[in-house]
This record gives C-alpha cells, sequence and structure tokens, in this order.
C-alpha cells in the first residue's frame, strides 16, 4: 500500500500506561545489544532520517544512540553540497560517508535532497530529479545485496505544531540556533514538500529499504516509535539471513 502524508494520525500519543524513560532505557539497552550482534556479524546498519523542519529528527537520533559504543556509530548532519562536491555525481558524497560492516551510519537529511530540496528549490533539473528515484533505488540496493541493512524514516508534524516549535526555539536562547530564514521560507512550501514525499515514498519505499513515517508531533511518542521500528527491522532482517538476536542477559546466564 502507498503511504501518504495525510493518511498519518498525528494525534497520537505515548500511552499513559506507559513510562516514558523505563520504556526509552529498556529499547535503547536492546539497541546497544543489537549493535554489537551487528558487529559481531560484520552487517551494517545505514539509517536516514527526513521530515519537516523542526519534526524531532535530530532528537529522535540522540534518544537512539544514547546508550550505545561511540565507537560504532556515526551521525553525518548532511547540508548542502560544496562546490566541490557539484562536481561529482549527487551521490558521490553519500558513498564517502557509508559506515564499514559492522558499524552503523547515521544520516541527519539524506541522499533524497536530489528529490525533495533541490527539486522544489530547482537546484535540480526535471530530468535529473526524475531520473534520481532509480538511482536512488539502485544505490540502496547495492548496499544491501552487499549486507547492509537500509532503513529510512520520515518524521511528520502539522503546520500548527511546526509554527509552535519555531516560535519556542525563536525565544529560546539555547535553541535559537535551531531556526533559520530558510526555515521560515520552507513553510510557505509546505504543499510542494508534501506533494514531493509522498511521490519519493511511492517511488523509493522498497521491501529492500523501507521507508517508515512516523507521526511527530508527540516527541516522546516519535522517539520510542523510532526504536523501536528500529529494532523491529534489523531483528527481521537478520531472521532472513538466519541469524536470531539473543538477549544479552541469556547469553550470560548459558555461560554461567
Amino acid at each position: 500500500m502507498v503511504q501518504k502524508i495525510d493518511k498519518l494520525d498525528l494525534s497520537k500519543k505515548l500511552s499513559d500506561q506507559i513510562s516514558y524513560k523505563k520504556e526509552l532505557k529498556k529499547l535503547q539497552y536492546e539497541m546497544l545489544n543489537i549493535q554489537q550482534f551487528l558487529f559481531k556479524h560484520d552487517i551494517g546498519l545505514i539509517l536516514g532520517f527526513e521530515g519537516m523542519d523542526a519534526a524531532g529528527k535530530g532528537g529522535a537520533i540522540k534518544r537512539l544512540t544514547e546508550r550505545l559504543d561511540p565507537r560504532g556509530y556515526v551521525v553525518h548532519p548532511i547540508a548542502a553540497p560544496t562546490p566541490e562536491e557539484l562536481k561529482y555525481n549527487h551521490l558521490q558524497r553519500f558513498w564517502n560517508r557509508l559506515p564499514a560492516r559492522g558499524q552503523i551510519g547515521i544520516f541527519d537529511r539524506t541522499w533524497y535532497g536530489r528529490v525533495l530540496v533541490e527539486r522544489i528549490e530547482g537546484f535540480a533539473k526535471k530530468k535529473e530529479w526524475k531520473r534520481a528515484y532509480e538511482e536512488l533505488n539502485h544505490f540502496e540496493k547495492v548496499l544491501t545485496d552487499d549486507n547492509y541493512i537500509v532503513l529510512k524514516f520520515w518524521v511528520q508534524i502539522s503546520e500548527e505544531e511546526q509554527l509552535q516549535r519555531f516560535k519556542d526555539r525563536k525565544e529560546d536562547p539555547y535553541k535559537q540556533w535551531k531556526l533559520t530564514d530558510e526555515d521560515w521560507r520552507n513553510r510557505e512550501k509546505w504543499p510542494l514538500y508534501v506533494e514531493a514525499a509522498d511521490e519519493m515514498f511511492e517511488k523509493t519505499d522498497k521491501k529492500n529499504a523501507p521507508w517508515v513515517l512516523i507521526e511527530g508531533n508527540d516527541k516522546k511518542y516519535a522517539r520510542i516509535e523510532v526504536l523501536k521500528q528500529v529494532i523491529k527491522h534489523v531483528t527481521a532482517e537478520c531472521e532472513k539471513r538466519g541469524l536470531t538476536i539473543t538477549d544479552p542477559a541469556e547469553a550470560v546466564s548459558k555461560e554461567v
């Protein structure tokens, strides 16, 4: 089924029956166990994050990595390509940032800029961004065929929630750096981003490298959901390889 932004239920919240801190801690330790398992079995993990400005991508990444071994992962904040990078194919700068097998690479903004911001702002010609869907699918297929796991997240918030977060950032001296003039300009192009994102999901949501859409109006719900989805997807991909991710407590009990 084709995923669309307007089908998301942005009213989703973390259940009152769930303790955010306890659930977060539990999932973070599961993620640490997965990190060690992937390292042991030489499997690379690539996570991409896209979404509306102020949707909470950075906060989700922070909670995802909070208890991981810092030697085993790297987070790449992706900005506009440099003049030097523009001399190469648009995927070249991402090839150079890929993690080694057994490591985790996290991208805050991704190779999908070609069919999002570059499409909307006119930085890529129509024939270039139209061609890019096939290039992106091939790029990810090469990786997943080569013992990498690829999972892509889109974090969505409402226009009203985004405006409130912008105002909060503007008034908080410790968050003002997060807000730029470009963020305000992008609000005016909201329908264009929704249109581009929906087409992106339609053309690049593949079994080997799926898109997971996260409702982000409730930050705690979004953070927990991202962790759950990563754990779920990695576990399934390992099972396809005939591997079972064991609970670390079970391993200790067997040794004893």
